[in-house]
């Protein structure tokens, strides 16, 4: 997910920053279409987008081990976070392409289609190269988690002319303890936070994308859009939201896994797998008013992260938890 998330955000910047000349404040959207912002973002997009591809297959996939084409059924690792996260990322670049579409001036429904299109084909290709991977392969859950987070955004802005329902993901640096784990064969120990410094890595950054236990993804409702009553006081930036994470995953399926060509299989009560439920409170930031359209475009970018609010949480160990602030 990370690098995907980073892909989106080069071909955005792309939009947001390509070279034109024109009168027209940089930051506001043209109403008709503007020849210097169209093919200037998409030469550019399409540059960012080769090079980015390049540089993942080079970089990346060359480490290891390359295999014919082949598929593999994912669907249940990592309690499906991957999957939800999949249709947060495919439905986030299908909205910022949308958006910077609509700032180049192109008109509402061909913006949506290209949204879709071009969040389609960056998840497609890099689904493409995981197929190549003997490690991994072509995910068809990978494919219907893509198109579900297109599908939501298409269908939202093709009925309403706005996401009244806003995809967004929450995390946060979640430590680990130095908890003694021993191999299968009883010769070897190793430590709990060792092996989520392997999985997960270290860094704020890195974690804030990587680590699943930490990261909960979210479906947030826009209250006012949803009101027929123009004059309610019900702010228009409120929103409720609904949350899906998981907790105590240390592999992908089961809690297994090799270090150092030892084997590693964590059972332990205190720590079993499990999925939560959660009910939020939420800010939907492209419904701050503002007259700056820097500020609009920044809290679109924004928009994409859960605001930290009072949560109630349901999970499958059969607890109902409550939390103050729940990031």
């Amino acid at each position: 997910m990370p690098y995907k998330i980073i892909l989106i955000f080069l071909f955005f910047s792309s939009s947001l920053f390509g070279q034109q000349k024109e009168r027209l404040p940089f930051f506001q959207p043209a109403d008709t279409l503007n020849n210097w912002r169209f093919w200037g973002s998409a030469a550019t997009g399409a540059s960012i987008y080769t090079g980015v591809m390049i540089g993942l297959n080079n970089v990346w996939y060359s480490e290891f081990e390359q295999s014919k084409f082949h598929l593999f059924n994912d669907l249940g690792e990592w309690e499906d976070m991957d999957k939800v996260g999949h249709a947060v990322t495919a439905y986030t670049e299908a909205n910022w392409i949308y958006k910077g579409a609509k700032w180049t001036g192109l008109e509402e429904r061909k913006s949506v289609w290209l949204g879709v299109a071009m969040g389609t084909l960056f998840q497609a290709s890099i689904e493409t190269l995981d197929g190549f991977s003997a490690k991994w392969g072509f995910s068809i859950p990978d494919i219907a988690f893509n198109t579900l987070g297109v599908s939501v955004f298409a269908s939202q802005q093709l009925i309403w002319e706005e996401q009244r329902i806003h995809l967004k993901i929450s995390s946060y640096h979640k430590p680990y303890p130095d908890f003694p784990v021993t191999s299968v064969d009883g010769g070897n120990t190793t430590l709990l936070s060792t092996r989520t410094s392997d999985l997960y890595g270290d860094g704020y950054a890195t974690r804030f994308f990587k680590d699943y236990n930490a990261m909960t993804v979210w479906a947030s409702a826009n209250i006012h859009s949803f009101t027929k009553n123009e004059n309610s006081k019900i702010p228009r930036w409120l929103n409720v939201a609904v949350g899906y994470g998981a907790e105590n995953m240390f592999g992908g399926f089961r809690n297994e896994w090799f270090e150092d060509e030892v084997f590693y299989d964590f059972d332990n009560e205190d720590y079993r797998r499990y999925r939560q439920f959660y009910l939020s409170l939420d800010i939907d930031l492209s419904k701050i008013k503002t007259k700056s359209h820097f500020l609009k475009t920044i809290f679109n970018v924004v928009n994409i992260i859960k605001i930290p609010a009072p949560t109630l949480e349901i999970n499958t160990l059969g607890k109902v938890r409550f939390h103050p602030i729940y990031f």
